[in-house]
């Protein structure tokens, strides 16, 4: 049976291959849409997108909060950007409208719920000439209808693994309206030098100590409880380290219930680089994932992963080879995979070693941008 999404990097526009980007094509007027920007893989996303199209020649504008992080990132990388307050929807599509015309938008692409949903306002009013792309970057959770009229409504819908594309034609979406592109790693975000100070602060935050593994999870908070329900089956000491959360009753009763292991929450920080360099292993638990930007920068960094087979998970990581892959909700299998793990140290260089090759080649921001802007030239193509 033929899948009726198109595989990644598969989109072309005339005369663009979206392995080499659009060489030689006319740069465009890019308009990045988000309500959220906050603290989450998607800011980080958005953010490296935004500066590798601007790098490659285009103009790109950030429509955002302007006291979120995405702003601040923004700014800190040189991009234009606008304020919105993602109020009213009619009141937000106005604004859009308004922003892309006053810009000469070529493509307005929004990544959330609320932009989405002003785009498709304003287009249905007939004032967004602009291509409207609709980048969907978390398992789709809308009502079917919703999910059918922005697929009808956008140029192009992009989502970022197999598993949203096909949960998106699930749910109406158009299948041949639909390209997968995959979040992509910036590598000169991950592989600059950490100062000694910051890794002493990371250390003494996350527990760290040389004669105990530490495992860590970064990202909001998810399935973290099956996680430490794991804790009690593991023989051998750890040190679970969960970057992005604060400690709630659950936490604190689940990591009382282990008390061999120790167990450290460290609240959200903008940058968790000095703590990939204290992890022996990386778990995300997840039930409901689009394609985890911390989970790939983590595998670009060398290290071993242990990750729910769910959502994009499954695109990203292939079992046994560069990462593990276990059942959701399943605390027994968390701590079988750790275990095996944390006894082998050639099993863990070899699946770090894998999953660097996979991160550094297949989802090279390079690849994303070209692959983005091809997905892009497709929906001003359709738009005329």
């Amino acid at each position: 049976m033929v899948n009726p999404v198109r595989p990644s990097w598969t989109d072309r526009a005339p005369g663009v291959d979206p392995r080499r980007g659009a060489a030689g094509a006319e740069a465009l007027t890019i308009l990045h849409l988000t309500h959220q920007g906050d603290g989450a893989g998607s800011t980080i996303s958005i953010a490296a997108l935004a500066a590798a199209q601007r790098d490659a020649g285009h103009r790109v504008i950030v429509g955002c909060r302007p006291e979120s992080l995405l702003a601040a990132t923004a700014h800190d990388t040189g991009l234009e950007v606008v304020p919105l307050a993602f109020e009213r929807p009619a009141r937000l599509a106005l604004e859009i409208a308004g922003v892309a015309r006053q810009a000469a938008a070529d493509v307005v692409n929004s990544h959330a719920a609320r932009d989405r949903a002003a785009c498709r306002l304003a287009r249905l009013a007939g004032r967004l000439p602009a291509a409207c792309v609709m980048t969907r970057r978390q398992m789709p959770r809308s009502l079917p209808l919703s999910v059918m009229l922005n697929g009808f409504v956008a140029d192009r819908t992009i989502a970022v693994s197999r598993a949203v594309a096909r949960a998106l034609v699930r749910r109406g979406a158009p299948p041949w309206r639909v390209s997968v592109v995959p979040n992509g790693v910036d590598l000169a975000r991950i592989d600059r030098d950490v100062p000694g100070g910051a890794i002493e602060t990371a250390r003494v935050l996350a527990g760290w100590r040389p004669w105990r593994p530490t495992v860590g999870v970064v990202a909001r908070r998810k399935d973290h409880a099956v996680l430490l329900r794991a804790l009690p089956a593991l023989e051998r000491p750890i040190t679970l380290t969960l970057v992005g959360v604060a400690p709630d009753p659950e936490i604190l009763a689940l990591a009382a219930a282990a008390p061999q292991h120790e167990v450290r929450c460290v609240p959200f920080r903008p940058d968790v680089l000095a703590f990939y360099r204290l992890f022996d292993v990386v778990v995300l638990p997840s039930r409901r994932e689009g394609l985890s930007q911390a989970l790939l920068e983590a595998m670009a960094l060398g290290l071993p992963v242990v990750a729910s087979r769910a959502g994009g998970n499954v695109d990203l990581v292939s079992h046994g080879e560069d990462g593990w892959l276990v059942p959701s909700r399943d605390s027994l299998a968390f701590a079988g995979a750790l275990s095996r793990l944390l006894g082998d140290a050639g099993l863990r260089a070899r699946l770090g070693a894998r999953a660097r090759q996979t991160a550094r080649g297949r989802y090279a921001l390079a690849r994303t941008a070209a692959a983005t802007e091809a997905a892009y030239r497709v929906a001003l193509a359709q738009r005329r």
